[in-house]
């Protein structure tokens, strides 16, 4: 096909030079990618006055857009359609979420399919703007912290400072490793009236956004990956080099350990904390996680105490300490203040940091830049007038709906609900009244901003590209050698045309940005080179907390696959046709009884109705169902994703959502019940053959096998008790899954000797109590040990006896006591295991001296 068109087109070329007029309007035509560029360009309108990304002043494309769309649109329709779905699959099955402030439930992160595009020449001037900012504000930091010249000469008014509850007076008069306040700076931009780009926002207190820019990156350069190699886009690996190897240098050891510090899995941006903990290699560590000792802060691992050195905190500065900052904060380090006063330990950014993100201080950056710098601020900011000032104060509500009106130390205006900034034009003429006379009170609580409205970007909708506001926020770090700029950056885009100001909250997406350049950019990572790093077999640092996590993360999907065990067998009941027989009736009531006691269904009338299974597959108000099971299990996860695979996550984090939904009859709840089933063995599965055999996978190993054999011992006294009948035997065979051993084996029905024997003693049976001993036995064996004494500790000892009495006892001499006397003990064991090895109670063991320092 492809060769006729070519000789087609041969043809008509020589028709033209004949002279032909039917010629001359096919070679007018346009090509495909031409018309499809004009197709997307015909509804393409900037809004009048407003910047925009892809028409520059004049009208024209700029020259970068015309560059990639051009490209882009050489790909056929339906390639495009592919590629953006790759990228939304990629997002799912990556499991890349935040949370909405204020909202309890993580949303999937919403990703343009278009970049944001900045030509290198403007990045590069962009850049030095940013860098002189930084470097404002960080030594602004530093006499605010310590000589205090800024304030005593009247630069600064006293009150724009001592008004914010950001500014630490425990900090005044500390010197931070490295004379720098700020590890990390960001600034929200966008295009001004100009064409020019302006700061709308200082990021001071501990940035977010680089780790989703990178998740941007990797998500939009898989699904075009020659678009983007042709477009020679800058590499964000090395600015992530630099800010790692800065932070590293900070430290007063060579190999210091580092942690990213994290409100917790409940923190909207937890997603992008476990993304640089990975991407970077540092600890991902809670404050419940650390410990002060002495002078030096210390985390709580299974190994005992382990000295860290740095930490990148995601905590806002007042929670960090509650003995010397906000007493009621549980998200910080009790003595962390004191450990940073003797230098034991370093922070980025430095607590109080955030104070130099007030609107009230804006305002005064030009002349702060004259006078700390000697130079003109590059970067422009938004018009910005303190009340607190009466000159000011009064200018500003003379004219009062010219303005928008802000908090100045915060997102809030003060009396008015709601994030941003409020439009006095806009206001009821009570409500404008109210800020009047609120202002005129207590100007100092408010500042007056001009009105701007966001320049826009190119977003892809419904097969065409529209213009959309956006807000670009970028990252400088600071280096031995100066400030490193990240290529690029973390853009939010808008869906309403008049939007004022973007969060993501709803109507807001993501889009990664490209600093695009007319050479080859060489390919750059962060892996060091085989020559130039010592090699190592070390397992790493396991925090209690993770362990415990990962413990009971392995129990609850243990729990889960006993009850869809049970559910299956009483659906299987249900459908049989014998299920009328007074045996088969004892035996599905001991099912529902089983199902009962372990909260699955609830009690009374309903635990004898048959839609019972349903009940312990799906109940959300049961704590036992199945359901509610694997999203505990889900929970739990959420503080492990920087310890999970991408394959591991996606399991855990789809099975709820196919366990939901709508059962029709007994088939289907039994293939419903055997999915679920599929979904834990492919976990299970992922790890045995992917995780390292460290202590973390030995944890997850050691919350399953405790809950199997729990497990296994109430089935097995469920029904095989002392007069079990052969139906009870037989469903105790299927609930452990040894239907075909047991046959195998013995050449008669279910016998309960050799039932008892296959399934609590045989050490061969992957499901027997035996097996789950010796396989206990053998992880705690393993585990760190945190007495110096020499003597056995206690969850070996336990575990120890518990495989002797195993070893020793006959089939012939168990009965249900003894059955209940094990369960009794693997429950006493992982008491004594959480006692151990998840210091969190005042009982709880801890090791005899700090231990592995280094």
């Amino acid at each position: 096909m492809a060769d006729a068109t070519s000789q087609n087109t041969g043809q008509e070329t020589g028709r033209e030079q004949a002279g032909s007029p039917v010629a001359t309007s096919v070679a007018a035509e346009p090509r495909p990618a031409s018309r499809r560029v004009a197709q997307w360009m015909r509804d393409y309108h900037p809004l009048p006055g407003i910047p925009d990304e892809f028409i520059a002043a004049d009208g024209t494309p700029r020259p970068v857009w015309s560059r990639f769309v051009d490209t882009f649109a050489a790909l056929a329709p339906t390639d495009i359609e592919r590629r953006f779905a790759s990228a939304d699959r990629h997002l799912r099955e990556a499991g890349v979420t935040y949370r909405a402030p204020g909202e309890g439930t993580e949303r999937l992160w919403p990703l343009s399919h278009l970049p944001l595009l900045i030509d290198e020449t403007e990045w590069a001037q962009l850049s030095a703007g940013i860098i002189q900012r930084a470097e404002l504000l960080d030594r602004v930091l530093q006499d605010l912290y310590g000589e205090g010249r800024l304030v005593a000469e009247g630069a600064i008014p006293a009150a724009a400072i001592a008004g914010s509850t950001e500014y630490l007076r425990p900090i005044a008069g500390m010197k931070p490793p490295g004379g720098r306040f700020l590890g990390i700076y960001a600034a929200d931009i966008g295009r001004g009236p100009d064409g020019r780009w302006w700061v709308l926002s200082d990021r001071t207190q501990a940035p977010s956004g680089m780790g989703y820019a990178l998740e941007n990156r990797l998500v939009l350069s898989r699904a075009f990956s020659s678009l983007y190699k042709s477009m020679n886009v800058a590499r964000l690996a090395p600015f992530f080099e630099s800010f790692r190897d800065s932070l590293r240098a900070s430290a007063d050891r060579d190999e210091p350990r580092i942690g990213v510090l994290t409100p917790g899995a409940f923190s909207e941006t937890y997603f992008e904390h476990t993304t640089l903990a990975r991407y970077l290699g540092f600890l991902l560590v809670e404050g419940e996680d650390l410990t002060v000792t002495g002078d030096r802060v210390h985390v709580r691992t299974v190994a005992g105490l382990k000295r860290v050195d740095l930490l990148l905190r995601r905590v806002d500065s007042n929670s960090l300490d509650p003995l010397e900052l906000d007493a009621a904060s549980r998200l910080g380090v009790p003595g962390l203040i004191d450990v940073l006063r003797k230098s034991g330990v370093v922070v980025a950014n430095m607590p109080g940091s955030g104070v130099l993100e007030a609107r009230a201080l804006l305002g005064f950056l030009p002349s702060l830049c004259q006078r700390v710098l000697g130079e003109e601020l590059k970067i422009p900011h938004i018009a910005t007038w303190w009340c607190g000032q009466k000159a000011a104060r009064e200018e500003v509500l003379s004219r009062l709906d010219e303005f928008a009106i802000a908090g100045a130390y915060g997102r809030d205006v003060p009396g008015f609900a709601g994030e941003g900034p409020v439009l006095p034009s806009e206001l009821s003429p009570a409500e404008r009244e109210r800020l009047r006379v609120a202002m005129a009170e207590r100007g100092v609580d408010y500042v007056a901003q001009e009105v701007v409205r966001l320049s826009t970007t190119p977003v892809w909708e419904q097969g065409k590209i529209t213009p959309r506001p956006f807000v670009l926020r970028v990252f400088a770090a600071a280096t031995p050698d100066g400030w490193a700029i990240m290529p690029g950056g973390f853009c939010r885009i808008a869906d309403k045309l008049d939007a004022r100001a973007v969060s993501m909250g709803d109507g807001a997406r993501a889009a990664d940005v490209w600093v695009v350049a007319d050479k080859a950019v060489p390919a750059h990572t962060l892996l060091p080179g085989s020559d130039s790093v010592r090699i190592r077999r070390i397992a790493g640092v396991l925090p209690s907390r993770a362990a415990d996590n990962l413990f009971w993360l392995g129990r609850y999907l243990e729990r889960a696959e006993a009850t869809l065990r049970l559910i299956r067998a009483l659906a299987a009941q249900q459908r049989d046709p014998g299920r009328g027989s007074p045996a088969m009736l004892a035996a599905a009531e001991r099912i529902r009884r089983l199902l009962l006691a372990w909260g699955a269904i609830a009690q009374g009338p309903r635990g004898q109705d048959p839609r019972a299974a349903v009940e312990a597959l799906q109940a959300e108000a049961q704590f036992g169902s199945a359901l509610s099971l694997l999203r505990a299990a889900q929970r739990t996860a959420t503080s492990l994703r920087e310890r999970l695979s991408p394959d591991a996550w996606q399991i855990i984090a789809e099975m709820p959502t196919r366990l939901a939904q709508p059962i029709d009859d007994d088939d289907g709840l039994i293939s419903a019940a055997e999915t679920g089933l599929s979904a834990l063995s492919s976990f299970a599965g992922l790890a045995q053959e992917n995780m390292n055999r460290a202590a973390g996978w030995r944890f997850l190993e050691i919350g399953r096998r405790v809950e199997r054999g729990i497990n296994t011992l109430r089935f097995a006294r469920q029904f095989g008790y002392d007069e079990a009948s052969p139906e009870d035997l037989d469903i105790l065979l299927t609930l452990v899954d040894c239907q075909i051993t047991y046959r195998s084996r013995y050449l008669i029905g279910p016998l309960l000797a050799p039932i008892r024997d296959l399934v609590v003693l045989d050490p061969y049976n992957p499901r027997s109590i035996a097996f789950q001993v010796e396989a206990l036995n053998e992880h705690i064996a393993s585990l760190p040990v945190l007495k110096e004494n020499g003597l056995i500790e206690r969850p070996q000892r336990l575990a120890v006896s518990l495989q002797a009495a195993l070893t020793t006892a006959e089939a012939a001499h168990l009965d249900t006591k003894t059955m209940f006397a094990l369960e009794q003990d693997l429950l006493n064991l992982s008491d004594a295991i959480g006692q151990h090895y998840f210091p969190h109670g005042a009982h709880a063991s801890r090791p005899e001296k700090l231990t592995g320092l280094a």
